[in-house]
């Protein structure tokens, strides 16, 4: 947890109490965040995730020991110490977002942002996935940025409980956290095994956290987060695509041919789909079905059909040579 600045005499008095005045007026202003019939309904009323490995946060080291905690839980096992120079950065005296998620890949686990507010944050815990939060302990022109992993919750009581500071299993009331919370415009995330998805969220937002994870450890590393995409999402067609791209990348022609298909079932005009479709058909000569997908691609408007028109006149040249022997 960043510290905040000190200023001698009745300065630092003054400042203090105007500061302690203020945080009360916050929490008093603060409301306890509800949930849709729907959530209200369907989740249990306590959830404790009771193997995620306390790590106590040293003075700026709360984002290291957050990422130790949660890469822990998804079973990496890596000390705190180990993570400070891959995330904390001393000129902030503290760790920012991106490098958080970077870490996270480059450890072989996804980073999923959380979205959905205090809802999505009950799901993934009554998913047993623990979520790394960030705070403001303070105020908005005065901040004091704080990094903790929700663990839990307990609804009859209106509490949160998290793996914070130098605290294990703290509990904290829900809107005195969501209040904190709120400050970050509610940033967190959970890591996750490659094959592993949220429980909150949607296609949009887990494509792009798989692509990023993709570019970072590469489409075999990735396979398996798309392939369990595609399960949850079989009317996605950028969800086939990417699957489509991940499977030809390593070497699985068939099954590339497959999720490319797939892709055009769900999108019809998804021109660059219909364009890999067909060179991959044309690579292992199945000629009529390839002619097929160019010339879907050919029709569609965009950076894809002059490519695609130019596959078609060269499967005519081949046509015209082969008429010619």
């Amino acid at each position: 947890m960043n510290r905040l600045l000190r200023q001698p005499g009745n300065a630092r008095f003054a400042g203090v109490f105007a500061l302690a005045c203020l945080l009360l007026v916050l929490t008093g202003c603060a409301s306890t965040p509800t949930l849709s019939p729907e959530a209200a309904r369907v989740l249990p009323q306590r959830t404790l995730i009771d193997d995620v490995p306390f790590h106590a946060q040293r003075d700026y080291q709360c984002g290291p020991a957050s990422l130790a905690m949660a890469l822990g839980a998804s079973g990496v096992s890596v000390d705190v110490d180990t993570l400070i120079p891959q995330v904390f950065l001393p000129g902030r005296k503290g760790s920012v977002q991106p490098e958080m998620l970077a870490t996270i890949r480059r450890h072989g686990r996804i980073p999923f942002p959380l979205e959905g507010g205090f809802e999505a944050l009950l799901a993934e815990l009554d998913a047993n996935h623990p979520v790394v939060v960030m705070q403001n302990l303070s105020l908005p022109v005065w901040p004091v940025w704080h990094y903790a992993v929700a663990i839990g919750y307990d609804r009859p009581a209106e509490e949160l409980i998290l793996h914070s500071g130098t605290t294990a299993k703290r509990r904290v009331t829900f809107d005195r956290f969501d209040a904190t919370w709120a400050r970050s415009e509610r940033w967190g995330f959970i890591a996750l095994a490659p094959g592993e998805l949220p429980a909150s969220g949607d296609a949009d937002s887990a494509i792009r956290a798989i692509t990023d994870f993709e570019s970072a450890q590469g489409a075999q590393a990735a396979l398996p987060a798309w392939n369990a995409l595609a399960e949850r999402y079989p009317d996605s067609a950028m969800t086939h695509f990417a699957l489509g791209n991940a499977r030809h990348a390593t070497g699985d022609t068939n099954g590339a041919i497959a999720a490319f298909r797939a892709a055009t079932r769900a999108d019809t005009e998804l021109a660059p789909a219909w364009l890999n479709l067909g060179l991959l058909l044309k690579g292992r000569d199945d000629i009529e079905p390839a002619r097929h997908a160019f010339e879907q691609a050919a029709m569609l408007p965009g950076p894809w059909q002059s490519r695609a028109r130019e596959e078609l006149a060269s499967l005519e040249q081949d046509r015209r040579a082969y008429r010619e022997l």
